[in-house]
C-alpha cells in the first residue's frame, strides 16, 4: 500500500501537555516557554493517549469569533515497538478524513463508485438521529442501495489493536441500533477512523463497554459492514495509511 498525503495544513506548533481539565481545556507549554490554554475537542477519557508531560501539537487561529485561539490537534505516544507515534486528538477531523477517502475512491473496492456524498442526514427509527455520511452509488453500480456510514474516531490501542469505544457510550450504542434498522433495504457501514499509524487490527472495546461489544457483534450478524481506516499524523499533513483487519471481539492479553 502506497502512503498518500490526504490533508495538508500550516505547520502545527509543538509543546508539552501540562494538564487537561474541564473536559474541553488543556494547558500546554510551547517551545518558547509560553503557556497557552487550548481547546480540546475530545471530551472522552482519551485512554492511552493522555499523558501530562508528553509532547503535543497545537494549532493557532487568530479569529475574534473563537474563545480560545489554540486547538489541541495531536499527541505523541510510544508504540508497541518502542517508537514514537503521533495521534490525532481533534474529534472534528475524522468525518472530513473519511469523506476525502471516499471522494478519492480509496474505498471503491468495498463501496463501489460513489456518485454523491451528503453529511449529517437525518435518519433512524424515530427520525431523530443523524448519519455522518450518506452515500449514493453511481447509477451503474451492481448494488444500488444507499450507504449509511457512521464514523468513529479511534485512538485507544492495546498491542497494536485499535479499540472503540474507550468508555461506556450510550450514543455509540444507539448508532449501532440505528445502523441495524436501515438493513437490509440500505447498506450500513461502520468506519473506525484510526487516528494513528501503529495499528494492525481493530476490535470493539469490550472491556470499556460490554453492551457496545454485544451490539457490534449483533450488527455484524445483521449485515453491517466494518471498514477500519488508518491515518498517519504529521506536523503539516495527514496521510492515508490504508485499511486494517477487523476482529469481532477485543483480544485478551496476558499480563
Amino acid at each position: 500500500m502506497v502512503v498518500k498525503s490526504l490533508l495538508k495544513f500550516p505547520p502545527l506548533e509543538e509543546g508539552v501537555l501540562l494538564k487537561r481539565y474541564k473536559r474541553f481545556l488543556a494547558d500546554i507549554e510551547l517551545g518558547n516557554g509560553q503557556t497557552v490554554t487550548a481547546h480540546c475537542a475530545n471530551t472522552g477519557p482519551m485512554k492511552g493517549i493522555l499523558y501530562p508531560g508528553g509532547k503535543v501539537r497545537v494549532r493557532y487561529v487568530d479569529s475574534p469569533s473563537r474563545k480560545l485561539s489554540w486547538s489541541w490537534e495531536q499527541a505523541q505516544v510510544i508504540s508497541e515497538d518502542g517508537s514514537p507515534c503521533w495521534v490525532g486528538v481533534n474529534t472534528s477531523l475524522p468525518n472530513t478524513l473519511i469523506g476525502l477517502v471516499v471522494q478519492e475512491g480509496l474505498l471503491e473496492e468495498e463501496l463501489g463508485v460513489i456518485a454523491c456524498v451528503k453529511k449529517e442526514v437525518t435518519y433512524g427509527r424515530e427520525g431523530r438521529s443523524r448519519i455522518d455520511l450518506l452515500l449514493t452509488p453511481a447509477s451503474d453500480s451492481q448494488d444500488s442501495r444507499k450507504i449509511f456510514m457512521e464514523v468513529k474516531n479511534t485512538t485507544w490501542v492495546e498491542k497494536e489493536c485499535g479499540l472503540f469505544p474507550d468508555t461506556v457510550t450510550k450514543r455509540g450504542q444507539k448508532h449501532l441500533r440505528e445502523l441495524m434498522y436501515v438493513l437490509p433495504d440500505s447498506r450500513a457501514v461502520l468506519v473506525p477512523c484510526i487516528s494513528r499509524s501503529d495499528v494492525k487490527s481493530f476490535a470493539p472495546g469490550d472491556s470499556a463497554d460490554q453492551v457496545y461489544g454485544q451490539l457490534f457483534r449483533e450488527a455484524l450478524c445483521s449485515g453491517m459492514e466494518v471498514i477500519a481506516c488508518c491515518f498517519g499524523f504529521h506536523q503539516d499533513h495527514i496521510t492515508w495509511e490504508g485499511k486494517c483487519s477487523v476482529l469481532k471481539s477485543q483480544p485478551l492479553h496476558k499480563g
